[in-house]
């Protein structure tokens, strides 16, 4: 069943299956949608109710807006509106699956609501440790943006500095709209290491032994934060590990999650 949740100025949409007793919520990584997780929507959706969203600016659902202050949203915007998503839908204690940026907003949902189980992905979350290349490439970047709009004005300005990152962003970053770069750029520079202690719920950690987008040793991080964490990582699969190798993927998810008799 396709339905959509109107909340803080974005309509957001998703899909409802299946009719189990208890509900597991499914959220795919940035530029994704929910298509793009429908093997683990498969999966699931032989014991639960699965509500698998298109996050705000991704598939059918809208754009979020600017907040009141001028900033972009981050995390905890995507979080609060899973969070009334949950609400709306009367989903206690909901299971979570995130896959990259899913994995973020779990995280953070998990961390602070109580939830059944939590199965993290190819996760993001951990702010990667960056080189003193990285650093300096960032505050010259901050140095050009303060020239533009110092002295070319504000609207000439923002247009050379969403040209400026444009060259320099990631693929991701490339293929976004000006709003959702400003938003992806603030999502990943969003540490999340200080709330996964604070999640109590059984934790899998699903992940690809060559993934270079979310690194296998941000897994070992999690699994050491978060206190009831295991971690089951697969050989020659990258970012993508539910697609790369679906059927030991759909062994270790079944296992954690199929109902015992």
């Amino acid at each position: 069943m396709d339905k959509q949740l109107t909340y803080e100025g974005v309509t957001m949409h998703y899909t409802v299956t299946g009719n189990g007793p208890d509900t597991v919520i499914l959220m795919h990584g940035w530029g994704c949608t929910g298509q793009t997780v429908e093997s683990i929507r498969a999966i699931v959706a032989q014991w639960y109710r699965v509500i698998t969203v298109d996050f705000p600016g991704h598939g059918r659902s809208t754009e979020p807006p600017e907040r009141a202050d001028g900033t972009p949203w981050g995390v905890e915007e995507y979080t609060q509106v899973i969070e009334k998503l949950a609400e709306e839908e009367k989903a206690d204690r909901p299971t979570l699956i995130g896959h990259s940026f899913g994995g973020r907003v779990a995280i953070l949902f998990a961390s602070r609501n109580v939830v059944s189980r939590v199965v993290l992905v190819d996760a993001a979350g951990v702010k990667p440790r960056r080189p003193l290349k990285y650093y300096l490439k960032v505050y010259s970047f901050k140095l050009a943006k303060w020239a533009a709009l110092t002295f070319l004005g504000k609207k000439r300005g923002q247009a050379r500095v969403d040209a400026m990152r444009a060259r320099r962003g990631s693929a991701d970053y490339q293929q976004a709209s000006p709003m959702m770069r400003r938003v992806l750029s603030k999502c990943v520079n969003e540490d999340l290491t200080g709330v996964m202690p604070l999640i109590k719920a059984p934790t899998l950690l699903l992940w690809g032994e060559n993934d270079t987008a979310t690194p296998l040793s941000d897994a070992k991080k999690m699994e050491k934060l978060i206190p009831d964490a295991g971690l089951v990582s697969f050989a020659g699969c990258g970012h993508y590990s539910f697609l790369d190798n679906q059927r030991a993927f759909a062994t270790v998810l079944t296992n954690f999650l199929q109902p015992k008799q």
